[in-house]
């Protein structure tokens, strides 16, 4: 039975596993930072959901029976896309210049 008991009462591990342990330490502590990093990133940066679409400017004015869907503002004009699926384009004075319906 005493041939059944180790010598030794424990050995100790290699200095090359010690070291191995260390580093999938190190490393999983740095995965869990960046994944939590990029959460927080996500969280902070993501819109809310409750986005505001811009006021149409008073000067322009839209034809009967339409309502804004998008509006964008560019230098010298503005272009409004409606329910309907027209694409207004108006001047910086808010006179019509171009109508195009999107298909």
């Amino acid at each position: 039975m005493s041939d059944m008991l180790p010598s030794d009462p424990s050995p100790q591990p290699l200095p090359e596993i010690r070291f191995l342990k260390l580093l999938v330490t190190v490393l999983t502590g740095t995965m869990i930072a960046g994944l939590l990093t990029i959460i927080a990133l996500l969280v902070i940066r993501l819109p809310s959901g409750d986005a505001v679409i811009p006021q149409l400017p008073a000067h322009i004015v839209l034809p009967e029976g339409e309502t804004v869907s998008a509006l964008t503002f560019a230098k010298g004009y503005s272009v409004v896309v409606t329910a309907s699926g027209k694409i207004l384009i108006y001047g910086a004075d808010g006179a019509l210049r171009q109508s195009v319906l999107a298909e």
